[in-house]
């Protein structure tokens, strides 16, 4: 039963973003935690701070807006005070000519009573960085900014 809850509570974060719905998922964090995205670009890095946290999940959705998941698998294991969670998914978002870019990965987490610890995102970053190439060619600065740490 425990499993099945933590699913659903995963499956709507995704939602959450896929609606748009940014300003809650930040909250859903420790406050001592790990939120890190794999490869050297504006959204790589790590941030270990609420704050820096919701300026990431500021930055992704000015990026890649219209970012849409679809979840292929939920796995989760583990009990209330450490939980591991894996989601395999297929992204797409809206690119300044009108077309649509896309991108797979993985999103690993860490939780305890139900607040996430740790949470590492694995994805195609050379594909990710492409897009990001050609946002900062459509004039979006930020595109290629440092990564947010903190």
């Amino acid at each position: 039963m425990y499993h099945a809850i933590v699913e659903r509570k995963i499956r709507r974060a995704f939602a959450d973003i896929n609606a748009g719905r940014y300003e809650g998922i930040a909250a859903q964090f420790a406050h001592e935690h790990r939120h890190a995205m794999v490869g050297q670009h504006a959204l790589g890095g790590q941030r270990s701070c609420l704050a820096a946290t919701q300026r990431w999940y500021d930055r992704l959705q000015r990026l890649l807006p219209g970012l849409h998941f679809d979840i292929d698998r939920v796995l989760v294991r583990g009990w209330p005070w450490r939980t591991w969670v894996v989601v395999s998914w297929r992204g797409s978002f809206a690119l300044p000519d009108g077309s649509r870019g896309s991108n797979r990965g993985v999103h690993e987490f860490e939780l305890a009573w139900g607040r996430v610890r740790a949470l590492t995102v694995h994805c195609d970053t050379a594909r990710l960085a492409g897009y990001l190439a050609q946002l900062e060619a459509a004039g979006m600065a930020e595109a290629t900014a440092a990564p947010i740490t903190g």
